[in-house]
């Protein structure tokens, strides 16, 4: 009977099988023996043997970089452009640079650790250190599911979130703000009062057309953002994509004011332009924010992000009478969790007049 090449029958009577699994610090071969009783049997335990090393040693030998590869191939088609975007950023940026030529296999948790450490030592927030280490351990899950090799990420010690905290603009501001949009209104200023009387982020006030206003109804369809985000080829440019909101519950609808129905009368427009330019040319988040700096400037308020116009009806909301989960849905949140701790903060003159109410009882 003709054994093949690396089956060998011992003076024992059993079959020897072996195969290769690596080298030795000398160069020198290293293998894994089986045994059975018969041929057939030792033949099956190498073939099922070199099955699991071949396995095990293309997890041993990819580099992060490919890894890397093989796996924006694989999400390409199952994230949003901005996401996917968003995903090449933070890998090409601060992880490539770092583990780019490292094998999967010698990662590490006091690897990953001291990349951390450095990453703070830099000045990064604890929360974007955080969003980082969550794109490198969706991928890593990918790789070890692929190459089947092992890396415990349970001993990776991230630095404590920074809780996000806006305050509102005060009471005084607001009116002096609503008092200038009202005599120099335009469709910016107008663009303006729907974030501060409903709520929306910049890049849903946006992507607005007047298709999405039911005036019948008096109610607002949230549809799609506009987003800038960086070019696909490599370059530090940049381009401009309208897209599907945030998330799935986003997409929502929400009921105009009376205050704001007669400007929506007043600039209403043929149902495929968008609000803020009177036309099919979109304007985009970034020029939105420099017209509002530009704005606040003129009313001589105090400079500050467009996103605290969403703070700022967020908590108007909540001193003036709205539960939690109707909010929440206003403002497009996955739960009311992260409606209380993102947006509501701590108004004490409020607050004090609550108190005294409940003090009448006595």
């Amino acid at each position: 009977m003709k054994f093949e090449a690396n089956i060998t029958k011992r003076k024992d009577g059993r079959f020897m099988g072996r195969f290769i699994i690596g080298y030795d610090e000398t160069g020198k071969v290293m293998y894994q023996y089986v045994y059975g009783k018969t041929y057939e049997e030792a033949k099956k335990k190498l073939i099922i043997g070199k099955a699991i090393e071949s396995q095990y040693l293309s997890g041993k030998n990819i580099t992060i970089a490919s890894a890397y590869e093989e796996w924006l191939n694989a999400v390409v088609n199952r994230v949003k452009e901005s996401t996917y975007a968003n995903y090449k950023l933070k890998f090409e940026k601060h992880i490539l640079p770092k583990f780019g030529d490292m094998f999967c296999s010698e990662l590490s948790a006091d690897v990953i650790n001291a990349f951390i450490s450095q990453k703070f030592a830099q000045g990064l927030s604890a929360n974007y250190i955080r969003d980082i280490f969550t794109v490198f351990k969706t991928m890593l899950k990918y790789a070890q599911e692929e190459y089947n090799f092992r890396l415990s990420l349970k001993n990776v010690v991230l630095p404590k979130a920074e809780k996000k905290q806006s305050e509102k603009i005060n009471d005084a501001e607001q009116k002096t703000l609503v008092k200038y949009l009202k005599a120099n209104m335009n469709l910016t200023a107008f663009g303006i009062l729907i974030s501060l009387c409903m709520g929306l982020r910049i890049g849903e006030l946006c992507g607005l057309k007047w298709a999405d206003v039911d005036f019948k109804n008096k109610v607002l369809h949230i549809n799609r953002t506009v987003q800038r985000i960086c070019s696909e080829n490599g370059s530090k440019k940049t381009k401009i994509i309208i897209s599907t909101p945030k998330s799935t519950t986003s997409f929502r609808t929400v009921s105009i004011p009376d205050f704001l129905m007669e400007y929506f009368e007043m600039f209403r427009n043929q149902a495929e332009f968008f609000i803020l330019s009177g036309s099919e040319k979109v304007i985009e988040p970034r020029v939105m924010q420099y017209r509002y700096k530009k704005i606040l400037k003129s009313a001589e308020l105090e400079s500050h992000n467009f996103h605290k116009l969403r703070h700022t009806f967020a908590t108007n909301c909540m001193q003036n009478g709205f539960d939690a989960k109707t909010l929440s849905c206003v403002l497009g949140h996955s739960t009311v969790a992260m409606t209380l701790n993102r947006y509501i903060h701590p108004d004490y003159s409020h607050e004090h007049r609550l108190m005294n109410n409940m003090c009448r009882l006595f």
